[in-house]
């Protein structure tokens, strides 16, 4: 298992030093591992996950635990024409080879633009390249799960609480 971000397919363009995929309208997703992202865009990613959580959520567990510091996190973030980062997530590897992606946010004026289909989709595919074998855990919010059923993962047990907020556990499998 990589420890640190994977290499940049050939096919992904490099925009100040980040791989990049263009969307529509001029959005950008972008991934890095925390230390390579420039402290302006850390800040504004940090406000999106508040906005999201702590404001509108009423999360009542902290953010910010400390897994992006570890060697072995992807962020990934889609930039709008205006610059600020309209959606949120990060891949994780954990210790026993299996991959997870958590803390999907997507900024509220931008929930209708398809946004967080496609950072999904980027992390699945960014697992892939991690390793195709591993399995892809989430913990979703609970009414997301249809959501997240359609995408090809699979629940793998009950609702339970996380941070004041119904979640369930589920599983992606890549297609061999």
């Amino acid at each position: 298992m990589p420890d640190a971000l994977p290499d940049t397919a050939a096919d992904d363009p490099i925009v100040d030093g980040l791989p990049v995929i263009d969307l529509p309208g001029g959005a950008t997703i972008h991934r890095a591992h925390l230390s390579e992202i420039d402290p302006v865009t850390v800040y504004l990613l940090a406000k999106l996950r508040q906005d999201v959580f702590t404001l509108e959520q009423h999360a009542t567990d902290a953010d910010l635990d400390g897994r992006e510091l570890e060697p072995g996190t992807t962020i990934l973030w889609v930039r709008t024409a205006d610059g600020e980062p309209a959606a949120h997530i990060r891949v994780l590897t954990q210790p026993d080879g299996t991959l997870r992606i958590g803390r999907l946010a997507v900024r509220k004026q931008n929930r209708r633009d398809g946004f967080g289909g496609r950072i999904m989709r980027a992390a699945l595919d960014l697992t892939h390249r991690i390793d195709p074998e591993a399995e892809v855990h989430i913990d979703a919010q609970a009414y997301l799960e249809k959501w997240y059923l359609g995408m090809g993962y699979e629940t793998t047990g009950p609702v339970f609480m996380e941070a004041g907020i119904e979640h369930v556990p589920m599983v992606y499998r890549h297609p061999r």
